[in-house]
């Protein structure tokens, strides 16, 4: 019942994204093109978003658990730090340069586009960078602490 839920849940993000015109490179540079041909639907669409997850986060954390686990996953770091400024400055850059985020990126994987695959090889190969950047960050540390 699990993995049912996840791929509907799944389908109906891919589906919105998809009809939302986020998984459009084009209409989400237009998107960020103020000087140019910018195009203020998709700030709807976040707004729209931002006010469903306000809504369903009241809604849901009322709850003792959530329905499929026992307990809610919640992050506990709440701290602005540079790690997530820098994480924040790549995607947002990212997202600029290539119009497609990995929300957007993967529902697009099925339009078979060359581009989206592109871009999909080259998140996964940034994370993979990432990983290795941070645990390469945290041994220096641990020699330097030594």
């Amino acid at each position: 019942m699990r993995l049912l839920s996840t791929y509907l849940i799944g389908l109906v993000f891919g589906v919105g994204i998809s009809i939302s015109g986020m998984a459009n490179p084009a209409k989400v540079l237009n998107f960020f093109d103020f000087a140019g041909t910018w195009d203020p639907s998709l700030a709807f669409v976040m707004g729209g978003a931002v006010i469903v997850a306000f809504i369903g986060y009241r809604l849901v954390l009322k709850r003792p658990a959530p329905v499929m686990d026992q307990k809610f996953h919640l992050p506990s770091n709440s701290k602005i730090d540079a790690k997530l400024v820098g994480g924040s400055l790549v995607f947002g850059i990212g997202w600029g340069i290539a119009g497609f985020c990995p929300g957007g990126a993967l529902p697009a994987l099925g339009t078979g586009n060359t581009d989206v695959f592109i871009f999909t090889a080259a998140l996964i190969a940034g994370i993979f960078a990432a990983k290795g950047l941070g645990a390469m960050m945290v041994n220096r540390a641990v020699t330097k602490a030594h």
